[in-house]
Formats: structure tokens, C-alpha cells, sequence
């Protein structure tokens, strides 16, 4: 059965499957990449008036990193993973 045109123009920007991956990285540096920084800037730093452009600041340069070491090391944790738990 057809799905009505609502529900194919909801799914239809979504990325092919193959790239999952990829934005689980990407996701996963970003959301950790941001909370690091804030935690880093705030225990370097204190929250002063400058916090938000400290922590976006480190975020620029910490991001890219946290995605290149998440591609790189995720298959490495994988591993890990499966040699200790039991499936």
C-alpha cells in the first residue's frame, strides 16, 4: 500500500542508510564535542561574562576533532564491546 503524499514528504529529506555511521559521528562528536567544552571552560575559566563565546570557541576546534576520532575509533570500540558482552 501507498504512502499518502504527507507521509512521503515527511520522510523524504532523510540521508540514505548507508550513511548512518556517519551521523551517529557526527551526532555523537557534537553533542559530546559541546558538553566537554562547557565543562572545560567553566572549570579553566569560571562563568563569566564571556562563557558562551569561550566555550563556542573551543567548540570550533573541538569539534572536528571529536567527529575524525569518533569515525576512527567507533569500530575499535566495537570490538571491545563485543569481546565483553555476552550476546
Amino acid at each position: 500500500m501507498p504512502l499518502p503524499s504527507s507521509a512521503t514528504a515527511r520522510t523524504s529529506w532523510k540521508l540514505p542508510r548507508p550513511l548512518t555511521p556517519y551521523v551517529f559521528a557526527f551526532y555523537m562528536a557534537g553533542i559530546m564535542a559541546l558538553l566537554m567544552c562547557a565543562v572545560i571552560v567553566a572549570a579553566n575559566s569560571g562563568l563569566g561574562p564571556r562563557y558562551l563565546a569561550q566555550v563556542l570557541e573551543a567548540y570550533a576546534l573541538a569539534m572536528p576533532v571529536a567527529f575524525v576520532c569518533v569515525i576512527f575509533v567507533r569500530p575499535l570500540v566495537a570490538r571491545l564491546v563485543a569481546c565483553t558482552v555476552r550476546v
